[in-house]
């Protein structure tokens, strides 16, 4: 008998470990709740909700091919080798199949995952799944795990010219076994359950995943390039919370970005192009946690910068998690982020500079409040992104740049249709005050909006000098090939 152990690969098409465990003989699935852990990295009540969701419905399609899903629970993945050890015994199981995950935890795991069930005699398989290409298989010349995300694509770009990661098939009907699937509990301990509204906006479910890939590459990626920075449009492809707990693969979202660009992914449809670079981002993000674990570890990628000089400043902070900063991108952006689960990319930047430049607070705590917050949160993509709009990270922008985000609103939002959308208050005024209602002086219907919590301008020179104070920018940059 064959195990395969599900994580953020949620699904029944295109799943290496399952089908491999299913070519080798009876499979039966399982997945592990484990509740302490979860809470130990932040993730959020929406997303074990949309986990369980999509395990119900995981449960149903491999109920049809007689695969049964059983549910234990190990609530620190310290107690993981015990429980699937013993599960394995219950089961007289061979082997366990499992997809690989990336992460200082998550390969300890695996580690003593599979060195508990080596002293048994049960080997332990693990796959390229949740990713295009293996981690330490795209480097530079010396060798070494790229810094900056162009090198790394042109390397991708090389690869899949060679040769495109292939789908894999899905499972056939197995013979019914006698051990019958578990209920899917419908909620875990110490995790809310979301309000209907949100699980309304992400239904769970592959056909609902794939629904959205098909929606977005039949005609909305033509618009991408030009559509993506604009939060009032609907300009983004909706995927990043399937992508995130394995509902879809990397593959078939390449491959579907492909079947719309005639195969291309370097010329051809601009959005599709543009789209495909952000499936190579994340990718990066993933080879950046294992070629440099202390990102793993909340550490700065630029060591030098763990000496800024943060402010402790519970207040400023405090407002910006609670959408009162006085700035109605910034506002407007954290209500979304608060009622949703998500927050639209460009906003996620202009957020986080306003956090880590403007207020100088930590770029820690804002990845921790994402984290707890996201339906779509994932350690590498999240951590790269605050890292980068922090100028602590990989390829990260120049500390010197910082988004005005006044001007950011008025290019992106210069209808104010997004702020107005979340920020109703603000109904009354026209485009041009929404963006900035400090300068109207609270006329026209925006009196209970707060004043803004800080100088855009000092706070700016604030930031620079704190900068410009480290003692080398460049000391742990290192050039790539």
């Amino acid at each position: 008998m064959q195990l395969i152990w599900l994580r953020s690969d949620l699904r029944q098409h295109d799943n290496t470990a399952l089908a491999a465990a299913a070519a080798r003989g009876p499979t039966v699935a399982v997945y592990l709740l484990s509740p302490q852990q979860w809470l130990e990295h932040d993730d959020a009540p929406c997303k074990v909700d949309f986990w369980l969701r999509n395990l119900r419905e995981l449960s149903a399609s491999l109920g049809q091919l007689n695969i049964p899903l059983l549910i234990r629970t190990a609530s620190h993945w310290d107690q993981a080798p015990a429980e699937l050890l013993k599960l394995c015994r219950q089961l007289k199981i061979a082997a366990v199949h499992v997809n690989e995950e990336y992460g200082v935890h998550e390969s300890r795991r695996d580690a003593a995952v599979a060195e508990t069930l080596k002293a048994e005699g049960i080997t332990f398989h693990s796959y390229l799944d949740q990713l295009l290409f293996k981690p330490g298989s795209v480097l530079t010349k010396t060798e070494s795990y790229f810094k900056v995300f162009s090198q790394f694509r042109k390397v991708c770009y090389e690869r899949l010219h060679r040769s495109m990661p292939a789908l894999v098939k899905a499972p056939g009907k197995q013979e019914k076994l006698e051990v019958s699937s578990d209920p899917i509990p419908d909620s875990v301990k110490g995790f809310s359950t979301p309000s209907q509204t949100l699980r309304d906006l992400w239904p769970a479910g592959e056909k609902e995943a794939r629904r959205r890939l098909d929606t977005f590459t039949d005609a909305q990626i033509d618009y991408y390039q030009s559509e993506r920075d604009f939060p009032a449009k609907p300009g983004t492809s909706q995927l990043s919370a399937y992508l995130a707990a394995g509902v879809i693969s990397p593959r078939q979202c390449l491959h579907a970005a492909l079947q719309s660009n005639q195969g291309e992914f370097e010329s051809g449809k601009v959005g599709a192009v543009t789209w495909i670079n952000e499936l190579l981002w994340r990718e990066f993000y993933k080879h950046i946690l294992v070629g440099y674990p202390r990102v793993s570890r909340h550490r700065a990628f630029r060591q030098e910068t763990e000496a800024l000089a943060w402010r402790d400043a519970p207040d400023d902070l405090a407002a910006w998690q609670e959408a009162r900063t006085g700035l109605p991108i910034i506002d407007a952006a954290m209500r979304q982020l608060l009622e949703t689960g998500w927050m639209h990319n460009r906003l996620r930047m202009i957020v986080a500079m306003f956090l880590t430049k403007n207020l100088l607070i930590d770029w820690r705590e804002g990845e921790r409040f994402f984290m707890r917050h996201l339906i779509d949160g994932d350690l590498a993509a999240n951590n790269g992104g605050w890292q980068w709009s922090s100028s602590t990270g990989t390829d990260s922008a120049p500390y010197f740049r910082i988004f005005n985000p006044l001007s950011q609103s008025e290019k992106f939002d210069s209808e104010g249709l997004f702020i107005k959308h979340w920020l109703p208050e603000l109904a009354a005024l026209n485009k041009k005050e929404v963006h900035n209602p400090a300068d109207v002086g609270g006329l026209f219907g925006a009196a209970d909006y707060p004043s803004p919590i800080v100088n855009l301008s000092t706070s700016r020179q604030r930031a620079l000098a704190a900068f410009k104070n480290l003692p080398s920018r460049t000391s742990s940059g290192g050039d790539d090939e």
